[in-house]
């Protein structure tokens, strides 16, 4: 396996729901640390700092840590645990789902209970199974032997979905690549960044609960002050049966998507314009997306101090929010050939052009 498929496996394959991001922080810590200074800020969000010139613009590459999970909320009486979802889950997904319950003294197995189709009644095959009447499944006879295994109120939970090659290499199969993708982009950056002499100061952030109100990015953001900011996520891929060109625009192996807008925040339009044209020049294909239904750390970013010149800019993924997402592998490296591109034209002058146009 290669370094950078290892990289995405790594990052993937670490459990990391909301508000228990630290073994993907670490995996980021780990390939990090050699290339540049390290903070972690009191939420638990990332920050690498690689310094090109002293004085130069302040430039964000902003990925998120956590994945969509569970915590336990409850343990019936006969063993079972009762659960709130942390991030936006989609009910139909969750029914049947191998996950893992990671308490103090390691992680435990379950699944999601469901009811075999035999016994459903003709109302009930139709509705759709609310996530209150879930629970997971770990194969405890009760409440005690639940506690005995170490079981407790406040456990994440995280989806089983491991890292695999599909029959074409270049697609890749695993849960989390909203956003570990954005992650190993951030990672792989900074890495070729290390060779050679930038006009900026770049901070490479992994930033904690993004799927649950952008909060890692607010305090990441009063850290870094940047002056330019790059929130790197995913697009949602359009190309799959039922999806038309207006619900997602952006297709696997088309190169990386920049969001027109999303829920948090319209792409700053001097900003949006380099990056067209900087792709461009580069021979780099972009793809154009919106995601008016969910934010992303570009939310909090552009509103620091007095407004930060911000887009959003990552690969398109198939059936992100489920335990089981695809990417293509040449989209990653496609946004990382433009981020790079992008950073090398970063200097003071360009960047106060930005900040002082429309």
């Amino acid at each position: 396996m290669d370094a950078m498929l290892q990289l995405l496996r790594d990052l993937t394959e670490a459990p990391g729901p909301s508000g228990y991001e630290g073994p993907v922080r670490e995996v980021m810590r780990r390939y990090l640390e050699p290339i540049s200074e390290i903070e972690i800020d009191h939420l638990g969000s990332i920050i690498a700092r690689r310094t090109g010139l002293t004085d130069g613009p302040r430039i964000a590459l902003a990925a998120h840590l956590d994945e969509i999970g569970l915590m336990v909320t409850r343990i019936t009486d006969d063993g079972f645990l009762k659960f709130q979802p942390l991030g936006g889950w989609w009910d139909h997904v969750l029914l049947g789902l191998r996950v893992e319950v990671h308490t103090r003294s390691g992680p435990i197995i379950g699944v999601i209970g469901v009811k075999p189709p035999h016994i459903l009644g003709n109302d009930e095959r139709t509705r759709l199974v609310d996530k209150k009447a879930m629970y997971i499944d770990i194969g405890a006879a009760s409440r005690d032997e639940a506690v005995a295994w170490g079981v407790r109120p406040g456990d994440p939970v995280v989806p089983v979905g491991p890292f695999t090659p599909m029959r074409n290499p270049d697609l890749l199969l695993a849960k989390a690549w909203d956003n570990r993708v954005g992650c190993a982009i951030v990672v792989e950056t900074l890495r070729r960044l290390a060779g050679e002499q930038h006009p900026n100061i770049v901070f490479g952030i992994g930033n904690a609960q993004e799927e649950v109100g952008l909060r890692g990015a607010a305090t990441t953001t009063y850290i870094t002050k940047p002056d330019i900011g790059f929130a790197i996520d995913t697009a949602i891929a359009g190309d799959m049966p039922g999806v038309g060109a207006d619900d997602a625009m952006s297709r696997l192996g088309q190169g990386p998507a920049i969001l027109l807008i999303d829920g948090s925040m319209i792409a700053h339009a001097g900003l949006r314009h380099l990056v067209i044209d900087v792709a461009a020049e580069e021979g780099i294909p972009l793809q154009f997306d919106l995601m008016p239904g969910g934010g992303t750390d570009g939310g909090r970013m552009h509103i620091f101090g007095s407004g930060v010149p911000t887009v959003v800019i990552g690969p398109p993924v198939r059936y992100i929010h489920s335990a089981s997402a695809i990417v293509h592998r040449r989209d990653i490296e496609q946004t990382v050939q433009l981020l790079l591109a992008l950073i090398r034209r970063l200097d003071n002058e360009t960047v106060q052009r930005l900040q002082t146009g429309m």
